[in-house]
């Protein structure tokens, strides 16, 4: 019969494998598209009769163009090749509509050679808005010199302080364009939904035949390549870019498209869908695929060691073996990490799960202080618990070894501060504070896990630790490791990953210890009392705790000592 924690984790795991499953077969789905088989309802390709095309961009402040009046032509391609790549930067006049904080668009026709496009019958367009509107970013200054005084800081001190925080047209330097070059036959009884409103449909003879499908790459703009556009912006840079796109990867990038938008409809704003835009820009299908299945074994095994961990400290009375300065830490590093993503304006996909791991590292801090609020009338009173003797000499071992850090670390945080402060530039002082802090925690954040290593060494322990939430951690750990350097992180960050499997390995160090040691006097005692270990089996003097982490809990298993009498 199973208990009830491993039937919800077989639970678990098994949602997760259903999932996945579910998931590829949708990908599948979305990928494979069905031929057809017969000829009396197929769509033929108007691309195999290889016409000769022209491809035409044209800005306009209207979204809606009836005519050839009021438009500007900026690029013209003759003998468009659908199967060449190119890439061209052209300057665009800008209206002065749109530089009152207005809206430019962009037409892109796809017609034939030497036919304007609105007189051409066999054309395809499409239109994309070349601005966006955002809250423009703080200007960054030298706090001590005040350097840096940029055309956007002198047009925002002429604002009033009301209209700094609103919405102002900014530049989408990019226009990336595809064609669906597959000569794919359609069936007409089942058009796939994604790829039917962009086809075109025309009779020929007997036989109806659909144009070029032309494609609009949206996720390829970032609001890291946005630019403000400013009242003396006369002109401003367009990079055009076609690459041409099979039938597959056109009805994923649908789909993505269609998945980032809904984000917007749902209240995210351009900033937090960028980060999603950023998981598919310049990646192939191959490696998206396997960038889902890692992402969903580390949600699985986050889930897995968050569930652990809770449940540990959950049922935790004691504090004997576990090293209170380092939770402490944890619940310090992880709210400044919190306010530095809140500072930095970082997505709600990322905000979010941080501030939830902030309140939960808060609520082992309480556990660990054996801290309680009492109520009396609106005043809160904090109450903290007494220590055994175990536990306070566990707090000596701990202050012991925050003795020695603190020679090492305090100078190197206060140093860091100090140079970033002369040579870095920065929105506020609040701004410098939280960045100097989030880099103390990222470049000397592992230091802090050392005095839980100094308490193991002393009390020849490792039985207090949650070892199934460190299991799951260090996977997790290891998949960073393989990404760190492919997906685009801040390099402090990227080092994070690696500081934390130095400290992992100390850690199973300690329990490959434990384990050997533990074993040889097992074996030792077994040959001197033969029906058993009997009451022989007792902790070292300086080791008189209960190590598995609650009072009243019996002695500790095998495998999680190496502090045994002999």
């Amino acid at each position: 019969m199973w208990s009830g924690r491993s039937s919800f984790t077989s639970l678990v795991v098994g949602v997760f494998v259903v999932y996945v499953v579910h998931t590829c077969w949708v990908m599948y789905g979305i990928v494979y598209t069905r031929p057809c088989g017969s000829d009396g309802n197929c769509i033929q390709p108007y691309l195999a009769r290889r016409p000769k095309l022209q491809l035409s961009v044209y800005t306009t402040t209207r979204s809606n163009l009836g005519a050839e009046n009021n438009v500007d032509l900026v690029l013209n391609v003759e003998d468009f090749d659908v199967e060449s790549k190119f890439e061209r930067t052209v300057n665009v006049s800008v209206p002065k509509k749109t530089r009152n904080n207005g809206t430019l668009y962009a037409y892109i026709f796809l017609h034939h050679a030497g036919i304007l496009p609105w007189h051409d019958g066999k054309q395809v367009h499409l239109v994309s808005p070349l601005t966006t509107y955002m809250v423009p970013k703080p200007e960054e200054v030298n706090l001590l010199t005040g350097e840096s005084i940029t055309q956007q800081q002198i047009e925002a001190e002429k604002k009033p302080p009301s209209a700094l925080d609103e919405p102002v047209s900014h530049w989408r330097p990019r226009l990336t364009l595809n064609v669906m070059v597959d000569d794919f036959v359609f069936d007409g009884a089942s058009l796939p939904a994604d790829v039917h409103r962009y086809m075109k449909m025309i009779q020929l003879g007997k036989t109806v035949h659909y144009l070029p499908i032309l494609f609009i790459d949206q996720l390829s703009n970032r609001v890291k390549d946005l630019m403000v556009i400013n009242r003396s912006s006369t002109e401003l840079p367009l990079t055009v870019s076609y690459d041409k796109i099979s039938l597959g990867r056109l009805r994923f990038w649908i789909h993505m498209q269609d998945a980032v938008y809904s984000l917007q409809q749902f209240g995210f704003s351009e900033k937090d869908a960028d980060e999603v835009k950023g998981i598919f820009v310049d990646t192939n299908l191959y490696f998206l695929a396997l960038t889902f299945f890692v992402a969903a074994f580390h949600l699985l095994f986050d889930f897995l060691a968050f569930k652990n961990d809770i449940s540990f400290w959950k049922k935790k009375r004691s504090m004997i073996g576990m090293s209170t300065k380092a939770v402490l830490w944890r619940g310090f590093s992880t709210v400044v990490i919190f306010l530095f993503l809140l500072d930095e304006q970082t997505s709600l996909l990322v905000l979010v799960p941080a501030g939830i791991g902030a309140a939960i590292e808060l609520w082992k801090v309480k556990k660990a202080l054996k801290m309680s609020v009492v109520w009396r009338g609106l005043r809160p009173h904090f109450q903290f618990g007494t220590y055994s003797e175990s536990e306070r000499k566990t707090e000596e071992y701990d202050t012991q070894a925050m003795k020695y850090l603190s020679y090492l670390l305090y100078p190197l945080c206060i140093g860091g501060a100090v140079y970033s402060l002369l040579n870095v530039k920065y929105k506020s002082w609040y701004s410098w504070l939280i960045n100097s802090f989030v880099n103390g925690v990222y470049a000397f954040g592992f230091l802090f896990m050392l005095p839980q290593l100094f308490v193991n060494y002393k009390m020849k322990s490792v039985a207090h630790l949650p070892w199934k939430a460190f299991t799951y951690k260090a996977f997790n750990t290891f998949i960073d490791d393989v990404f760190a350097f492919i997906i685009t992180m801040p390099t402090s960050h990227r080092l994070a990953c690696f500081r934390d499997d130095v400290v992992f390995l100390v850690y199973l160090y300690q329990r490959c210890v434990a384990a050997v040691a533990t074993s040889t006097v097992w074996r030792a005692r077994r040959g001197r009392h033969p029906r058993g270990l009997g009451t022989g089996m007792e902790l070292r003097p300086d080791s008189e705790h209960t190590t598995g982490g609650h009072e009243g809990t019996p002695d500790i298993p095998p495998a999680a000592t190496w502090g045994l009498a002999s």
